[in-house]
């Protein structure tokens, strides 16, 4: 099923949704307007010819410093279709927030606390929208591109270990009678 056929049947189930059609080489994909995002997840659920129900990933873009600046990127599957479809959310920099989807898929709770912890984009309804992989007191969204570079190192060098032959054969010797010696 290519991404017209989605559309089209998606067009039926959720009239007015405003979906379009996203350039792709891989998967099908659609574009989905943030204000019609929880009625076209519901609808590619429900509707039995697509039955998109499992929801393996949400992730972000950051176009910055283009408007609208993050697209939300979600991928879902229908087993009993045998496809994939991704969808895709355009976010404005300035107004960053859409929709949960985490009452339509469980499993969206967490990858959606991701996104946020990681781009700042706040999913309005989320029941609990909380850091999860940095720290509680951490300040800013680390993959956002204007993210400010904390640390400051210089550049380590390293040669590489070159061994004649025969130190080769005298470590690999004093390795094994030290094996054989803790086996003993």
């Amino acid at each position: 099923m290519d991404a017209v056929t989605i559309l089209s049947a998606l067009s039926g189930a959720a009239p007015g949704s405003g979906c379009e059609v996203a350039a792709s080489t891989d998967q099908p994909t659609l574009y989905v307007p943030r204000a019609s995002l929880v009625a076209a997840c519901l609808a590619l659920r429900d509707t039995p010819g697509l039955s998109f129900g499992f929801l393996s990933d949400v992730t972000a873009v950051d176009w910055w410093p283009a408007e609208p600046r993050f697209e939300l990127v979600y991928h879902l599957a229908s087993f009993g279709q045998r496809q994939r479809l991704r969808l895709k959310v355009r976010v404005a920099g300035d107004d960053a927030h859409a929709p949960t989807v985490s009452t339509i898929w469980p499993a969206a709770g967490w990858l959606e606390r991701e996104v946020w912890d990681l781009f700042g984009i706040v999913f309005d309804g989320h029941p609990d929208l909380r850091r999860l992989l940095m720290p509680e007191d951490w300040e800013g969204h680390p993959l956002r591109k204007d993210y400010p570079v904390q640390i400051k190192m210089a550049p380590k060098m390293h040669e590489p270990l070159q061994l004649t032959p025969e130190e080769f054969r005298k470590n690999l010797e004093a390795d094994r009678v030290a094996r054989s010696a803790k086996t003993q």
